[in-house]
């Protein structure tokens, strides 16, 4: 089976370090979360990975010039204007010739998702799309979607009020796709999967959701591309065996729970808890650095204080004795 995986957005909750960079292309614990992606697809027994591209896809082109993947042949599919989701999907489905059942994916999503179980799902119920739900606290910044006792799903709620969602069961971004669902898409305009396919099908009794508990995190947002990290150390949710921190990394001060990029210098005295420093950072004497992102090539002065999910974007030098509290600072 083949896989479109969607990569084309802006990344703007990530921002400054998305400006130039689309976050797929960020590092997750030591590798672009692409990779990590795609390795997971890899072990589920999919053949070619497709990225639908909007947002700089010179910088994937540029990193994999080959036109593979952690082994796994790709294609990119660029689209000449953003076609929003199914927009993006009918594009890169044209570009790459899928006329088979496929797999979507969006690729900043991290899961464990048992994959081979959402096809068997797929199958066994005769659906023409197939979407993994999974259950959080908050389901107002997702899609909600109640099911009956098949798995039929019974409508399609985009974002709707925590109070009024029906369920806590959201679409988590994987989808098994009939050919056919192609042409419920418009080409040539943005079209919203979420909004405009899925109720379609809803409608037509031809959409179905396999349920499932296993790990997910969206890594959108600072709090989150922080903890997918945080999940992949060891004695963490997933079961990894990384430390952490990167061979060389040269530690003097104290670091407890965080990843810590290539060639970065924390010197005496500095704290750093439960943060992501990117390769090349300097961190300070007395500087701390809590609950946080620091991008490349970027120092933290002596005495700073930087704190509360803040992010600071590549190359930046933090002043000595500044606190950055709930923001982000740019070059």
């Amino acid at each position: 089976m083949r896989a479109v995986v969607l990569v084309g957005g802006f990344g703007t909750r990530l921002r400054p370090l998305t400006l130039n960079m689309p976050k797929q292309m960020l590092p997750i614990v030591g590798k672009p979360m692409i990779e990590h992606v795609v390795e997971n697809l890899a072990s589920h027994g999919i053949t070619e990975v497709v990225l639908s591209l909007g947002f700089a896809p010179d910088v994937f082109q540029s990193a994999y010039p080959e036109g593979h993947c952690n082994g796994v042949p790709i294609q990119y599919a660029i689209e000449p204007e953003p076609l929003d989701t199914a927009g993006a999907i009918r594009f890169a489905a044209d570009s790459a010739n899928i006329e088979e059942t496929f797999l979507v994916l969006n690729g900043d999503v991290l899961t464990d998702l048992d994959i081979q179980s959402l096809i068997s799902f797929h199958e066994e119920v005769g659906a023409e799309a197939s979407i993994h739900l999974t259950t959080v606290d908050d389901p107002s910044r997702y899609g909600v979607v109640p099911t009956d006792e098949r798995g039929q799903v019974l409508g399609f709620i985009e974002k709707p009020l925590a109070e009024d969602s029906p369920t806590n069961w959201i679409n988590a971004g994987t989808y098994i796709l009939e050919p056919s669902v192609l042409n419920r898409i418009t080409q040539g305009r943005r079209v919203s999967i979420e909004k405009e396919t899925f109720p379609s099908l809803a409608s037509d009794s031809a959409l179905f959701a396999f349920q499932s508990e296993s790990y997910w995190i969206d890594t959108g947002t600072p709090a989150t591309y922080i903890q997918a990290q945080l999940d992949l150390l060891e004695g963490g949710v997933r079961g990894f065996t990384d430390s952490g921190i990167d061979p060389t990394a040269v530690i003097s001060g104290a670091v407890e729970h965080s990843v810590v990029g290539a060639g970065v210098v924390i010197e005496e005295g500095a704290q750093v808890t439960g943060s992501v420093l990117l390769e090349g950072v300097r961190v300070e004497r007395d500087a701390i650095v809590s609950d946080s992102v620091i991008g490349f090539q970027s120092s933290i002065g002596q005495n700073a204080n930087i704190t509360s999910f803040s992010i600071v974007g590549h190359g930046v030098n933090v002043q000595q004795g500044e606190e950055i509290t709930e923001s982000t600072l740019a070059r």
